[in-house]
């Protein structure tokens, strides 16, 4: 039995390595052992097998004693069982003693392969477990390789775990190298032939969430809640928080003393512009404070359609619809209404009527399902779906021809398609001018003009020199904080004249 002990003590070595404990060890070695006898054997065996505290093992085979064997593996004829003990009777039990030696190279591997086998079964157990509750904590680690775009992560706490950034859920402004250490937000276990794989994300909202949690104690210990949060990463962030305590400003507990804690989010997104404004349960309020850093002079809300009409001064609307329209996009998503921009100009000439506008442009606000679409028949819709394509975005670019390349669309289906998106994306002739959507719009809304265009191009080049975060006054008194990617100044009379710079540059602009 010498030559056990050795085995065992690298099965033991092994079963430290994979984090093991005693008793899993000996059924793993159990288990190879019975591998090993079926491959002897010719097949399933009945065997007693008793692992030692010692290293030793002792294995017995256990056989019927029959008269015709119709299971080598399992049975024993009597003549065969008399040979060994001449007191043996039909239906009694032959036990046979096995040792290591008798083990063929063929029974060895089947045994290794047994082991290797469920050591990896009992590893994608363990990362199901561990992980299977976590989807959406902040995970960290150490990037191994970089392949094809994506990001092979190795985890602090679980090395076995295979884990990704895809490309899709990484930050544009970021590149890491082998070897960096790296944070991420658990976005999705996923199931695959090797196992589970964790799907990590530096580009989700909840990411940002999750840093906002480590920085600020009032959210970790529940009086300060993200009630919303909309990104587009690289970008801009806007967030909307409140209070459980009417004592504790939720703005200012998110910036930290001279914007210490958001600033410490923004180094981490690489510079990423966040946006931090106070929620209101007020659809019209709560606009208001969405379009931060811009100053709204009036908001309209129609309840029924969900739409907020909102009006600004013409030195704020470049700040009000941000860069290709980024700040009115998300102003929308984070209040969960379509928002129709105008600047007072537009809105007075129109005598506060409302045009159509083109929704194909740059400022366009977020998308929406085809099926809110009217003139769509229910087969065309089926089609469309079937070949992936469910909203506005997917048939925006396509023309005729491209519509019957869509199984399930003939000549006439396409023509009414083609007619509903030129209908759509057609300004009225009776409009006075043909000027480019206002950010974010959607259905009824004024255009900025050239002019305003121009204007956002300014506003874009001032604030990215800005040296002090962007303050905008909401209702009721409260400041939505904008968190710009330069660090705050230490001199608070260095950073009231850098804000108010700042501010200036940007009504020159707008």
């Amino acid at each position: 039995m010498s030559d056990q002990i050795p085995v065992v003590e690298a099965f033991r070595m092994m079963a430290a390595n994979k984090s093991l404990t005693e008793s899993e060890l000996h059924e793993l070695i159990r288990e190879g052992i019975h591998a090993a006898l079926a491959r002897r054997f010719g097949g399933p065996v009945e065997a007693e097998i008793e692992v030692h505290d010692d290293g030793d093992i002792s294995i017995t085979v256990l056989k019927e004693v029959v008269e015709t064997v119709e299971d080598e593996a399992r049975e024993v004829t009597l003549e065969q069982a008399r040979w060994d003990d001449p007191d043996f009777q039909v239906g009694d039990l032959m036990e046979i003693p096995v040792s290591f030696k008798d083990f063929g190279r063929s029974a060895v591997m089947a045994a290794k392969q047994r082991i290797i086998q469920r050591v990896r079964e009992g590893e994608r157990d363990r990362i199901r477990e561990e992980f299977n509750d976590r989807v959406g904590d902040l995970v960290s680690g150490e990037v191994q390789a970089s392949e094809r775009g994506k990001l092979v992560v190795m985890l602090n706490r679980a090395r076995e775990a295979e884990a990704i950034v895809p490309w899709r859920e990484q930050n544009p402004r970021e590149r890491f190298r082998q070897g960096e250490p790296i944070r991420a937000v658990l976005k999705l276990l996923e199931e695959t032939p090797r196992g589970p794989r964790l799907i990590l994300s530096r580009a989700d909202p909840q990411f940002v969430a999750s840093l906002f949690g480590l920085e600020v104690p009032e959210i970790y210990q529940g009086i300060v809640e993200i009630k919303e949060i909309v990104r587009e990463a690289g970008g801009r962030t806007k967030i909307a928080v409140s209070s459980r305590d009417e004592s504790v400003d939720p703005v200012g507990a998110c910036v930290g003393l001279k914007g210490s804690r958001v600033q410490a989010v923004v180094s981490e997104l690489s510079g990423e512009r966040i946006d931090i404004v106070p929620w209101h349960p007020d659809p019209e309020v709560f606009a208001r404070r969405a379009l931060a850093p811009a100053r709204v002079a009036k908001v309209i809300s129609d309840q029924a359609n969900h739409v907020i009409t909102a009006i600004v001064d013409e030195d704020q609307l470049s700040l009000a619809i941000g860069r290709n329209g980024q700040n009115v996009r998300l102003a929308s998503q984070l209040i969960g209404w379509q928002i129709d921009l105008y600047s007072s100009r537009d809105w007075m000439e129109r005598g506060g009527q409302s045009g159509l506008f083109a929704r194909g442009d740059e400022y366009e606000m977020s998308d929406f399902p085809l099926s809110e679409l009217e003139g769509i028949a229910p087969a065309t819709l089926a089609a469309l779906e079937a070949a992936g394509i469910s909203s506005f975005y997917g048939v925006l670019d396509m023309d005729r021809n491209d519509f019957l390349q869509v199984p399930g669309i003939g000549p006439e289906e396409a023509d009414v398609l083609e007619a509903l998106i030129d209908e759509l994306t057609v300004v009225e002739e009776s409009a006075p001018e043909a000027e480019a959507p206002a950010a974010g719009t959607e259905g009824d809304g004024a255009s900025p003009s050239e002019a305003d265009a121009a204007a956002v191009d300014a506003e874009a080049e001032a604030a990215a020199v800005d040296a002090e975060a962007e303050t905008a006054v909401g209702d009721e008194g409260q400041e939505p904080v904008e968190a710009d990617p330069t660090p705050a100044d230490d001199d608070d009379d260095e950073t009231s004249e850098a804000a108010e710079a700042a501010t200036a540059s940007e009504a020159e602009a707008g």
